[in-house]
């Protein structure tokens, strides 16, 4: 489990294929900021971008690790197959703060940049996620686009999706990779457990009723 809270910012530096083709997935070589690493050990979780893998091999001396990325999730997913900047978070603790809100690491669909304009000393982001994660949000519920936990301002249903709009304030900006964001660039994206869970018990209630 996760919260959405961006804890390090990392850089994946290679990748190597796992096999002879696409479909045997990509080793991810990925350096983290220096003492990132030093209470992990192998077999932990870490969220990449929001997306949860498991540490395959690790490197503390150099601030590097290793995750075995599969086809499926590779293509699920977005921003695990190249190099580049990612979110990075470790799993969270029992006694830790909740300071975000409850996250799985389970990328549940990619949605697309729409607009990305400041906004005073903020940045109002619009993303049109796909229809199917339309009814699990909402107008002040949250979100986790790249791992990072996000209030929704605004929802509106499109023939084409859901549009949604967030602001970033400036911390946010500075201390996650989501400053960098493109036009047309796509998203991971996890929708509220609560939200899927209310969506599963009324579902159960309108079978019996």
């Amino acid at each position: 489990m996760f919260t959405g809270i961006i804890t390090g910012l990392g850089r994946i530096v290679q990748t190597t294929a796992l096999g002879s083709d696409a479909g045997h997935g990509l080793r991810v070589h990925i350096e983290a900021p220096a003492g990132y690493l030093n209470d992990a050990v192998l077999g932990d979780s870490i969220a990449i971008n929001g997306a949860c893998m498991t540490v395959t091999a690790l490197d503390r001396e150099e601030n590097r690790f290793q995750v075995d990325v599969s086809a499926e999730s590779l293509a699920k997913t977005r921003g695990l197959a190249d190099p580049g900047d990612v979110n990075l978070e470790k799993a969270l603790r029992a006694n830790d703060r909740l300071g975000g809100h409850l996250v799985s690491g389970h990328v549940d669909g990619v949605g697309t940049v729409t607009g990305f304009a400041w906004v005073g000393e903020s940045r109002e982001l619009r993303i049109l996620a796909p229809r199917s994660l339309g009814r699990y949000l909402a107008y002040k519920g949250s979100i986790t686009v790249n791992g990072a936990s996000l209030t929704v301002n605004s929802v509106v249903d499109l023939p084409e999706g859901c549009d949604i709009q967030i602001n970033l304030i400036p911390h946010t900006l500075a201390s996650t990779t989501l400053g960098g964001l493109q036009l047309g660039q796509g998203v991971n994206l996890e929708v509220d457990q609560i939200a899927r869970y209310v969506e599963r018990m009324l579902g159960q209630t309108s079978a019996t009723t």
